[in-house]
C-alpha cells in the first residue's frame, strides 16, 4: 500500500508562486497532480514518469513545472504566475504496476487559494 502526503498549499496573490510537494512512502515512478474545485470533476494538471518524462494540462503550460527528487520519493509542483482560476484543492496521484496489475493511489489534498 502506497501512501502519498501532500504539502505546500496556502494563499497567494495573483502572479505569485507556490511549490507543492508530494512524498510517497515508496517508489512511484508515475506520479501526477490533479486539482478539483467544489462541484467539479478532478482535472489533470501535470504528470511525471521517471525523472524526466513530463506532461502538462494546456492551462498550466509555461507556468507550472513538475519535478522529482528520487532519493526522497518526492514530486514537486512549482506553480508560477498564479491566477485566480488556479484556486483548487490539489491532489497527488500515483500509479504503480506489479505483475501487470495497476493500482492508483491518492493523497489527501492540499488547498491553494489565489487571491486577486
Amino acid at each position: 500500500q502506497l501512501r502519498l502526503v501532500e504539502s505546500g498549499g496556502g494563499t497567494v496573490e495573483v502572479g505569485g508562486s507556490l511549490t507543492l510537494s508530494c512524498t510517497a512512502s515508496g517508489r512511484a515512478p508515475a506520479t501526477n497532480w490533479y486539482r478539483q474545485t467544489p462541484g467539479n470533476e478532478r482535472d489533470f494538471v501535470a504528470g511525471i514518469i521517471g525523472n524526466s518524462g513530463t506532461n502538462y494540462a494546456d492551462s498550466v503550460k509555461g507556468r507550472f513545472s513538475i519535478s522529482r527528487d528520487g532519493p526522497t520519493n518526492t514530486v514537486y509542483l512549482q506553480m508560477n504566475n498564479l491566477k485566480p482560476e488556479d484556486s483548487a484543492t490539489y491532489y497527488c496521484n500515483a500509479v504503480t504496476s506489479t505483475a501487470g496489475r495497476y493500482k492508483t493511489y491518492w493523497g489527501q489534498g492540499t488547498h491553494v487559494t489565489v487571491s486577486s
